[in-house]
């Protein structure tokens, strides 16, 4: 055997290192730029709107600049609020949100399964919920301040009803979309239906579920703050409100700095909880 024949995978081992190491350092670069750009964008926004406002191009009485509106965070940060302090609001929504976010998800996941498994219970169901989520849902939030009061009962179930029916349709498109020769192998090998369900049809909808995850947290906050903004008695919502009914555009702006803030903070955190449940799948960069 000639030596350049035993050279040849060497040689082969080498280039694919190379290739793997050129590909990850090409996305390294790539994940700068757009952070880059993405900064230099804000910026440039922020900048501009700062610029047009003390020009008088546009009426800083209604469109407020960024100046002013970092000069209300802080001085919320600092000083507190009419309403107490600002973690206090932050936390309280924060509060509304999670809980109608939690028992949304469980919901929709719970029926969305449900019905993708049981076709009879479909048939019965379908339309209802097809009405039901025909509804627009933010107009139940009056309903439930009427229904539970100022306190955060209500906003937890605008939060709920927002939550459940994106999680509720992904969960039962998920259990549709099985792949019916796991379900067959399954039962061959001797499973129940709750075995298959629960070690096929679950984790393969998961997915699915996750994709809505990322969507319903922000529509929990919005149950949560048109809950607020209609009635209550403490929360980012209210100071929503108040800042409208004072005219003080920069405490609007503000408000919804600080839920930015929030929605971008949980958005990381189910990022990360999911590529940390399926790291078997190959990252955009991988591909």
């Amino acid at each position: 055997m000639s030596p350049d024949v035993l050279s040849t995978p060497v040689v082969d081992t080498a280039k694919t290192q190379d290739r793997a190491q050129s590909r990850a350092q090409a996305a390294r670069r790539r994940k700068v730029i757009v952070f880059a750009v993405r900064v230099l964008l804000l910026v440039a926004v922020l900048g501009l709107w700062e610029v047009l406002s003390r020009a008088g191009a546009i009426d800083p009485f209604n469109f407020s600049m960024p100046s002013k509106i970092w000069d209300q965070i802080w001085t919320w940060v600092t000083h507190g609020t009419a309403l107490g302090s600002l973690g206090e609001q932050i936390w309280y929504t924060l509060y509304e949100a999670l809980l109608g976010w939690v028992i949304g998800v469980i919901a929709g996941v719970v029926f969305g399964i449900a019905l993708g498994r049981i076709a009879f219970l479909a048939d019965v169901l379908g339309p209802y919920i097809k009405v039901l989520n025909s509804i627009p849902r933010i107009v139940l939030a009056p309903i439930f301040v009427i229904w539970f009061g100022l306190g955060a009962s209500s906003k937890v179930a605008s939060a709920v009803v927002l939550v459940f029916f994106p999680v509720f349709f992904n969960a039962f498109q998920g259990a549709r979309e099985v792949d019916r020769n796991l379900v067959a192998n399954a039962r061959i090998l001797g499973a129940s239906d709750r075995r298959v369900t629960l070690q096929v049809v679950i984790p393969s909808a998961t997915s699915w579920i996750f994709t809505s995850l990322h969507v319903s947290f922000g529509f929990a906050l919005i149950g949560a703050i048109v809950g607020e903004y209609i009635g209550a008695t403490k929360g980012i919502g209210l100071l929503v409100a108040q800042s409208q009914g004072t005219f003080n555009a920069a405490g609007v702006y503000a408000a919804m700095v600080i839920l930015a803030v929030v929605a971008l903070a949980a958005e990381g955190l189910l990022t990360f909880a999911e590529r940390r449940i399926f790291r078997w799948k190959p990252s955009d960069s991988d591909s």
